[in-house]
């Protein structure tokens, strides 16, 4: 069974905390987005944590160097998945898995614009990562890109860890993705435009209409 991630990508403060009230019922994992958590910092995440309780909280901070010192503040303040750029390089991998380690949570490893994706994402694993993300950019989605391609190659390694997939996911191609081998479906933009943000997030949980 696949899970919902919602990506909070809003720069404001108390528009994100009312979307994260909208839909948290109906999505496992609430995304502090990187413009978002780049803008808000560690207090958003305090909040969302404080008042969100029975959601996770990932904080994609899309970390480029010194893995372990910049995670581990987000990891204390209670994230429970921080993302890693696997263009970073396993050194950089390796010190945000030791951060998420240190307080029992979990390292995502972005594969974004990663051109030997396979072969990092065995390192990673085997590294520590628990979560590897096949993510679509905006960029690439508007030149016609689709992650089906990455996620078809990641999920034929069958490294036992968790695919997020993110990037153009929409009601027509959820349960495709999720069939390919996705364990963590992103959805973002079309929710948080939409009239009815609630309503529109119930598509990514395909039999999972509202959270118990």
């Amino acid at each position: 069974m696949a899970l919902t991630q919602m990506a909070l990508d809003s720069l404001d403060f108390d528009a994100t905390v009312a979307l994260a009230e909208t839909v948290a019922p109906h999505v496992d994992i609430l995304e502090i987005g990187t413009p978002c958590i780049k803008h808000n910092g560690i207090k958003l995440l305090e909040t969302l944590k404080a008042k969100f309780p029975n959601n996770l909280i990932l904080v994609d901070l899309k970390t480029m160097d010194a893995g372990e010192y910049e995670a581990e503040p987000f990891y204390k303040a209670g994230a429970d998945i921080c993302t890693v750029l696997g263009a970073s390089g396993i050194a950089t991998i390796k010190g945000v898995i030791a951060a998420a380690k240190k307080y029992g949570k979990e390292c995502q490893v972005d594969m974004i614009n990663v051109d030997n994706k396979e072969d990092l994402a065995k390192e990673a694993v085997a590294a520590g990562a628990q979560i590897i993300g096949v993510h679509t950019g905006l960029d690439a989605q508007a030149a016609g890109a689709t992650p089906f391609e990455d996620l078809a190659s990641i999920a034929a390694l069958n490294t036992g860890a968790k695919i997020s997939v993110a990037g153009g996911v929409k009601a027509a191609t959820a349960q495709q993705v999720k069939d390919a081998g996705a364990a963590i479906i992103v959805a973002g933009a079309a929710i948080y435009g939409a009239a009815d943000p609630a309503a529109s997030v119930s598509y990514t949980h395909l039999t999972l209409p509202t959270k118990a």
